[in-house]
């Protein structure tokens, strides 16, 4: 991968992985609730599940989603319903620090599983796959993109992970920490407008 290329894929990768999506709402969210510590595993599971996202998507599975609405329509659908499962654990946690005993912050591999579903992380992939690739080096833009995209990941959810534990400073009100999980909950739903309406 030239030099050029990288720093277009870099700049590509960090402007999806930082922006406001599912992930990193979830995240702020279970930084707020659960601490930097607990929200460790819920952050490897990001990083991980959608390193190995693109991986597949440049196997073929991007293309095959593409060229098959079908396979598009159980995405949205799929993830629609999960997203909607999450927004509800999201809503109805207890909250805040003085919660910091019940509850529990999305595992390892919740967080690498919710990838296939995020239909925001999925897109980026594919048209990332696409742009970044090269056909007669293909091996090599690829694992360079997969690892480019792993140092953006892990900035985002580093970043809005501590933004959460932050927070938890002004939300020790119990009745606070539930109408910040509430909103938090909201934009959860919000974004799942992209995924409702055709693309």
């Amino acid at each position: 991968m030239t030099f050029e290329l990288a720093l277009a894929a870099a700049a590509f990768c960090f402007a999806g992985a930082l922006t406001p999506g599912p992930n990193n709402v979830m995240l702020l969210a279970s930084g707020v609730n659960f601490g930097f510590v607990r929200t460790v595993p819920h952050m490897v599971g990001v990083v991980s599940g959608y390193a190995f996202l693109i991986l597949v998507v440049g196997m073929g599975l991007g293309q095959t989603v593409v060229e098959h609405p079908v396979a598009f329509q159980a995405l949205r659908i799929g993830g629609a319903l999960y997203m909607v499962w999450l927004a509800w654990k999201v809503a109805t946690a207890s909250g805040g620090p003085k919660a910091e005993g019940r509850g529990s912050p999305l595992t390892f591999f919740e967080a690498a599983a919710f990838q296939w579903v995020n239909l925001k992380g999925v897109l980026v992939a594919i048209s990332g796959v696409a742009a970044f690739t090269r056909p007669g080096a293909f091996g090599v833009t690829l694992a360079s993109l997969i690892a480019i995209a792993t140092v953006a990941t892990v900035t985002s959810a580093v970043v809005w992970s501590a933004f959460g534990t932050g927070l938890r400073q002004f939300l020790t009100d119990p009745r606070k920490a539930r109408i910040f999980n509430v909103v938090m909950a909201v934009l959860l739903l919000a974004s799942l407008y992209p995924m409702l309406v055709e693309v």
